[in-house]
């Protein structure tokens, strides 16, 4: 028998000290910083959604199937929280309702799903790291970043936001210090502590993965249509040319990069709130 809370800090206060490094290198990016400046178009925001689609449904299923599990169930609001039902409703705004076939990630996005789905069958109490990082960075950057959003790509009466709104949620300041709380009353072992911890680093890192991929696709992405473009005719040195649309190419990179820095940022950079 022990005390936990006498032996240990909060597990929240915890996760926010071990990470606090990856945080501060994170935030201090010139892409972070870029996206300050509240620039998002809409090919960045689509492209973020598929992802993060990915994500959250990897993410759901294992909270759904440990929901019963003494080290979930404190922290299991799927009414209040769960992310995936409005990320289809966004998706299919955008793309239509073959949106499915139209799914695009990069890999890191696919090896972040395969992690959370693997400790849904072998680690359980990880998803504490997982769920405390994403619902409640969700929660304390959602409203900014979706005003951010809505603005820049011009949408009206919340359509293809929804992934920012939480209607279950009357408080979100008064929410999170409810799931901190269940959180923190979670009874586990020193090794299963430190496990936890471990993987809220993970966590984050696995968001800078994601980012690193996404560069990399734009850039490919690019580099094929400017090809193209120049091949069939002469076109403005470092402008990329979408249809419907004229962007310079760095601030296209710059943007939508700086975009998932601030959520990943966001989702583990909850030391102010």
């Amino acid at each position: 028998f022990h005390v936990q809370n006498q032996q240990h800090p909060d597990l929240s206060e915890q996760i926010k000290k071990v990470t606090k490094e990856s945080h501060v290198r994170a935030e201090n990016t010139e892409l972070m910083l870029s996206f300050q400046r509240g620039k998002v178009t809409l090919p960045q925001y689509k492209l973020l959604l598929c992802s993060l689609y990915e994500i959250y449904q990897a993410l759901e299923e294992a909270l759904d199937r440990n929901s019963n599990h003494p080290n979930v169930a404190p922290i299991y609001f799927p009414a209040e929280l769960a992310r995936l039902r409005s990320i289809e409703k966004d998706l299919e705004y955008f793309y239509g309702q073959d949106w499915r076939e139209k799914i695009v990630v990069p890999a890191a996005t696919k090896r972040y799903c395969h992690r959370l789905r693997q400790i849904g069958k072998e680690n359980p109490e990880f998803l504490l790291a997982h769920a405390y990082t994403r619902y409640l960075g969700d929660l304390s950057g959602g409203q900014v970043l979706g005003r951010i959003a809505q603005k820049s790509m011009g949408l009206k009466n919340g359509d293809g936001l929804s992934f920012f709104a939480f209607p279950g949620v009357s408080s979100p300041n008064l929410f999170k210090q409810l799931y901190r709380s269940r959180m923190n009353s979670v009874e586990l072992t020193e090794e299963e502590r430190n496990g936890v911890l471990e993987e809220a680093v993970r966590a984050f890192e696995f968001n800078i993965q994601v980012f690193e991929d996404l560069q990399k696709m734009l850039n490919v992405s690019d580099n094929k249509l400017q090809s193209s473009l120049t091949q069939s005719k002469p076109v403005k040195a470092n402008t990329l040319h979408v249809p419907g649309t004229s962007v310079y190419t760095s601030s296209l990179l710059r943007m939508v990069l700086g975009l998932f820095v601030a959520l990943a940022t966001v989702s583990v950079g909850i030391y102010a709130l």
